[in-house]
């Protein structure tokens, strides 16, 4: 933890802010964006993690998705949670330890509870089959901005746009973002999800259970006309 004055905290917010506006895959500044301006919001995740038994017990207990969680998937079948989620890590070689730790939010509660968030992002493009394209990922910030009303989601998308050509953009604007709002509104609160209880769960089922509307496939969009 990095105690920070109110000026120090305006400092950092405002040149991460710029650095994230400029270079949107430098996951150092991303995260320092969101911890310097994600305080309001924070607070309400953490009000809706309380108010089930789910959300309280992760709060309680704290569980952390390490390299350890990854490995002990890998025999898990495809087309269980845990197995796709394994599957997604190691084809793309992501790590759960490449994840940066939480500096900048006092409260240890909500340091948790954006930690928390920040592990749980892979499983979110398993569940809702959101690719890690740019387009993929600026789709499932704009998601993740629905559900959670962190700052850093929306300021993400609004200077990570610009780094798609003109045919992403609209797909972007007419489909990508429609499906994330009726997404993030139809899915019970994410962050609330004890997900590591549920790795040898089928993967369609749980979408089922979680209310989770997976995210246009790149084949449906062909159909799909832009405007």
């Amino acid at each position: 933890h990095v105690p920070l004055t109110a000026v120090q905290r305006a400092a950092v917010a405002l040149g991460s802010a710029a650095g994230s506006l400029v270079r949107p895959d430098r996951a150092d500044l991303v995260a320092s964006l969101g911890e310097t301006t994600g305080h309001a919001a924070l607070r309400r995740i953490r009000a809706q993690m309380l108010r089930t038994e789910e959300g309280r017990a992760i709060l309680n207990y704290k569980p952390r998705i390490t390299d350890a969680t990854l490995r002990g998937l890998e025999d898990l079948p495809a087309c269980t949670f845990g197995g796709a989620y394994a599957q997604f890590m190691r084809k793309r070689r992501f790590t759960p330890g490449e994840r940066p730790q939480v500096r900048f939010v006092d409260d240890c509660e909500l340091a948790y509870v954006a930690q928390r968030y920040r592990e749980v992002h892979d499983f979110w493009h398993v569940v809702f089959a959101c690719p890690t394209t740019l387009l993929g990922e600026l789709s499932l910030k704009t998601l993740e901005f629905f559900q959670t009303g962190l700052p850093m989601c929306f300021l993400a998308v609004a200077g990570g746009q610009f780094r798609l050509d003109r045919t992403q953009r609209k797909i972007l604007r007419q489909h990508y973002i429609p499906w994330a709002s009726r997404a993030a509104k139809e899915a019970q609160c994410l962050l609330a999800i004890h997900y590591e209880k549920h790795f040898q769960d089928d993967l369609d089922s749980l979408r089922s259970q979680w209310g989770v509307i997976p995210a246009p496939s790149k084949q449906s969009l062909q159909s799909m006309p832009l405007h």
